[in-house]
């Protein structure tokens, strides 16, 4: 994808069924159309027969129309939405293993974990593991603080995302007047 100058992270949710291979021909399409997948998270919703997947690519309003548009066609997908950042809760889970050898290190890790929030969920004789739910900065930040002492292995789940409020992709739950772009479309 040739980035543009109006080019900004874009987050999609897409409620897709939750049928082999689908997500395969969602990544195919942006791979066929150019466009790289910045984060792509994906799991069940309250409804065994549907999936939610959120996706984050950088794109332009032309960009992100085009792809939504081409979203909405493929026929396992349901609903096709661009969440606003007003209107929305973006949250990543972060892993992070790090070196703890002795006790003041132990000691200034759990600090660190103590300013943000973050969950200590191992501890060893030489390593305490960190879970961080939180944005890009937040885990950006916490992740600067922790190179100093050696980051052993770090895992992210890519972002997932809500609407704020009464703001919905399920249909049934919508309230009157809000738009669902993918429905629209077809």
């Amino acid at each position: 994808m040739n980035i543009t100058t109006g080019a900004t992270r874009q987050t999609l949710s897409v409620l897709v069924d939750n049928n082999a291979g689908v997500l395969s021909q969602v990544s195919r399409l942006f791979s066929r159309k150019g466009y790289n997948i910045e984060s792509l998270a994906v799991g069940t919703t309250d409804s065994p027969e549907v999936s939610r997947i959120t996706i984050e690519v950088i794109a332009d309003e032309f960009q992100v129309k085009q792809i939504m548009s081409q979203l909405s066609k493929l026929f396992p997908v349901r609903s096709v939405k661009r969440l606003e950042p007003a209107h929305s809760i973006r949250r990543e889970l972060l892993l992070i293993k790090v070196k703890a050898e002795t006790r003041d290190i132990r000691n200034e890790v759990i600090q660190i974990a103590n300013i943000f929030r973050a969950s200590i969920i191992d501890v060893s004789l030489g390593t305490i593991t960190l879970a961080v739910i939180g944005t890009e900065s937040k885990d950006e930040a916490i992740e600067g603080l922790l190179n100093e002492f050696g980051i052993l292995e770090l895992a992210r789940t890519g972002m997932v995302a809500l609407e704020r409020g009464q703001y919905t992709l399920n249909e049934q739950s919508k309230v009157k007047g809000e738009y669902d772009y993918g429905k629209r479309m077809l």
